[in-house]
Formats: C-alpha cells, sequence, structure tokens
C-alpha cells in the first residue's frame, strides 16, 4: 500500500515549503515520493517548486473537495496507474476544508492500494493571533483547519514574540487538544515526526465550500520588466483581504525572472534562471475593487 499524507493549511502558511522539503527527505531515504495538488486559480505556480522526477497531478479552477471530488479520484487513479512510487503527498488548496478532502482519497476505486496517515496542517502562527481580522467565513475555515489536523506545525514561529509563542500555542491546544503540536520555522521538521502520525477519529464537518468564502482569485501579466521599489510599495498598500500573491517577476536590470510570493505582508523574492512567463496570481476577496500596479 502507499502511505498518503494529507497537507492542510490556509492560504500563505507554508504548505508548499513543507511539501518541497518532503519530497527531498522521502528521495533521501530511498523512497519515491508522488504529488497531487490544487489551486484555486486556473495556473498553479505551486506546480513548479515540485522537481522533476516526481509524479504529478493538479486540479486548477477548482478544489479537491466538494463538486471536485470525482475529478480528483479520476487524477489519483490516473496517478496510480501510470507512475510507481511509495508515497502520495497531497497538497490542497489554503481553502479546503481537510476533511472533504479525503473524500477522494477513500474512493473505492482504489482505498485498498492508498495508506492514509493523516492530516498535517501548517498553520501561521502570526495570522492565527490576528485571525479576528479575517471575514467570519475564512475565520471558521482556519479553525476547522487548525481542529481536524493530526499533526499541527505552528509555522513562522520566528515572528513573534515569546509571549506570543506561548499565547499561540496556548489558543491552538484549546482548538485541537490531541494534535502533536511542533513549532517551526519556514516549515521545517524531521520526516520521522511526519512518520509518526496517525489519523485521529474525525470529528462533525463544518462544511465550507469554495464559493461561500468570498474568494476570487486575479491573473496579472506584465508586458515589462518591473520596478521592484515601485511595486513594493504597491503592496504596502494593499488591504488585509488580499491573502496570497504569488508568481514570477522580471525585475528591472535582471535578464531571468524572480519567484515571487506575498502573504499578509510579507515578501520572498528567489532569483531564477529561466525564461518563465511574467504574471502573478492574487487570491483574496473583493478584488475587483483592487488597483493594478
Amino acid at each position: 500500500m502507499v502511505d498518503v499524507y494529507l497537507f492542510s493549511g490556509f492560504l500563505g502558511s507554508g504548505k508548499t515549503t513543507l511539501l518541497k522539503k518532503m519530497i527531498m527527505e522521502f528521495k533521501e531515504k530511498g523512497l519515491k515520493p508522488a504529488v497531487f495538488m490544487n489551486e484555486l486559480g486556473s495556473m498553479n505556480f505551486d506546480s513548479e517548486e515540485v522537481g522533476d522526477g516526481v509524479p504529478l497531478k493538479e486540479i486548477l479552477d477548482g478544489c479537491i473537495c466538494c463538486s471536485g471530488s470525482e475529478k480528483s479520484e479520476a487524477q489519483i487513479q490516473t496517478l496510480l496507474a501510470e507512475s510507481e512510487f511509495d508515497v502520495l503527498l497531497i497538497e490542497t488548496t489554503g481553502a479546503a476544508h481537510p476533511v472533504e478532502a479525503l473524500d477522494a482519497i477513500f474512493s473505492p476505486l482504489f482505498a485498498e492500494r492508498l495508506n492514509f496517515r493523516g492530516i498535517v496542517t501548517v498553520a501561521d502562527s502570526k495570522r492565527f493571533l490576528e485571525r479576528q481580522q479575517l471575514s467570519p467565513q475564512i475565520r471558521s475555515l482556519f479553525i476547522e483547519q487548525i481542529r481536524h489536523a493530526d499533526l499541527l506545525l505552528a509555522n513562522k514561529m520566528d515572528l513573534l514574540s515569546e509571549p506570543e509563542q506561548s499565547q499561540a500555542i496556548f489558543e491552538i491546544q484549546q482548538i485541537n487538544p490531541t494534535a502533536r503540536i511542533v513549532q517551526t520555522v519556514h516549515a521545517k521538521v524531521p520526516l520521522k515526526l511526519l512518520e509518526s502520525v496517525s489519523p485521529a477519529q474525525r470529528g462533525p464537518v463544518e462544511q465550507a465550500p469554495v464559493s461561500k468564502l468570498n474568494l476570487q482569485t486575479k491573473i496579472v501579466s506584465f508586458d515589462e520588466p518591473i520596478e521592484r521599489e515601485a511595486f513594493e510599495e504597491w503592496l504596502r498598500n494593499l488591504p488585509d483581504t488580499v491573502y496570497r500573491i504569488k508568481g514570477y517577476l522580471t525585475l528591472s536590470g535582471h535578464s531571468y525572472p524572480h519567484s515571487f510570493q506575498y502573504a499578509y505582508g510579507m515578501v520572498q523574492w528567489l532569483p531564477e534562471y529561466m525564461k518563465l512567463r511574467n504574471q502573478i496570481v492574487l487570491i483574496g476577496e473583493n478584488l475587483e475593487e483592487l488597483a493594478m500596479p
């Protein structure tokens, strides 16, 4: 049977960072991982991070859960038919309820071939302490992702003071007293901890379909290189309802683009060394009112 881990967590929490680290660690152990991931928008920049030699299936512009369940089953079945691998890593969109996403894993088409190991939720600790600023629907989903975890990574601990770290862990434990909670920076966790996870009994699911979350996506393309200073000034003035931006941007004076990540006011630029389309995807609420750079 193929071991299956489901990575959950709200937008920008660090799921893809965890995914990349676990792919590397499984390979170093001599195991072959495969990946199934999905994204709200019509383009999935995260799939670029998976790397060569890793079987990959993805769903765009939809959700593993809810109405996307049948499509997910088909993708997983194809993955099992086309590739040989030892472990399947599933990264859900930040707008997915983790328990709803389990429907695809437990399909009668291949349930006997998959050994579900548990839900690993990556929680942005800073955003968790500021969760009252989120809309009620988004806040509810954030809490549900924590509540149903088997292993919880309280991520981005380096952004909190010691009292804030203690407060975050205490409040997370109140929501999910049974999961193991690990304080992390950049979602760094040893593989042996992941392999020790076992699934818990699931409580009732508070459904939060994407259609009711008022989340939107918007693709913005650029014909010319951008000025970094002007672009970062635009970022500083974004409303709190822009949860995530990612993509590739060519900066003035550079021949190759940078991989760009934005979540809750924090920005990351990483140089790339290949020609990539100059565009970004925004995820948030009320994007139609947002002035583009």
